[in-house]
């Protein structure tokens, strides 16, 4: 007798396995729990900022990348504005000036973010493989990848009722970043849920999408391990090596 075969999820029962991957999204990382509590101290919360300005500056590459691996126009005359969103364009400033902006207000310089001075490897490492993948990947599984913006509007909502509070040193201006992602990434997650609904329809693709966001969670959380090691438990890299 051969093997039964396995029945694909509805799509609402996949949106449903796909939106409860949030338990592993990094807003439940140790870091993330003490920072959005109000527990971290300047020089973590300036890492953070540092190292996710990496982030930001991998983000329209990754895009990039993607949009050079797709045939399809009406995708690519969407998933553009992603680039022009962290870019900017026509005279409107993007992410990345919104990013540069909260590194200001958290104290450091314009000139000490691009330099990635601060960007610990652990960090540089996981960036760089999420690009890479979106690099060999198809455009359907790249667009996948992206679905962690599925968690992030909550994430966003709780830095701008929370931080002021908690962080009276930071500078007012230092928030437009998350304000503007509010709503980016709500538009944002309906098309990369309506592709990822409509391409992976067998119940091994579907797993497979799974195993994706998965992996673009891992990134993410191996980031904060990173920086947990250097801003929390005062173990930056190569720590112990004399004259390091």
């Amino acid at each position: 007798m051969g093997v039964k075969e396995r029945l694909p999820w509805s799509q609402a029962e996949f949106e449903q396995k796909l939106r409860e991957k949030e338990k592993y999204y990094h807003i439940n990382h140790e870091f993330h729990v003490l920072m959005n509590s109000g527990k971290l101290d300047k020089k973590p919360i300036q890492g953070w900022v540092a190292n996710r300005f990496y982030y930001q500056i991998s983000i329209p590459v990754k895009d990039a990348a993607i949009l050079a691996n797709c045939p399809d126009r009406e995708f690519r005359r969407q998933w553009i504005q992603r680039i022009t969103d962290h870019d900017g364009t026509g005279g409107t400033e993007g992410g990345i000036e919104a990013w540069l902006q909260l590194g200001e207000a958290v104290g450091l310089t314009r000139e000490e973010l691009w330099s990635e001075l601060h960007v610990l490897p652990g960090v540089r490492f996981a960036i760089d493989a999420y690009v890479n993948f979106a690099r060999r990947a198809t455009w359907q599984e790249a667009a996948c990848s992206s679905l962690t913006e599925l968690f992030a509007p909550k994430i966003h909502q709780r830095r701008l009722d929370k931080w002021p509070e908690y962080y009276p040193w930071i500078k007012p201006e230092g928030y437009s970043y998350f304000r503007k992602r509010l709503s980016e990434a709500r538009r944002d997650v309906q098309h990369g849920l309506d592709i990822t609904l409509d391409y992976f329809t067998t119940r091994e693709q579907q797993e497979k999408a799974l195993g994706i966001l998965q992996f673009k969670l891992d990134i993410l959380w191996t980031m904060l391990d990173a920086m947990w090691m250097a801003y929390v438990a005062n173990k930056p890299p190569y720590h112990n090596v004399k004259d390091a």
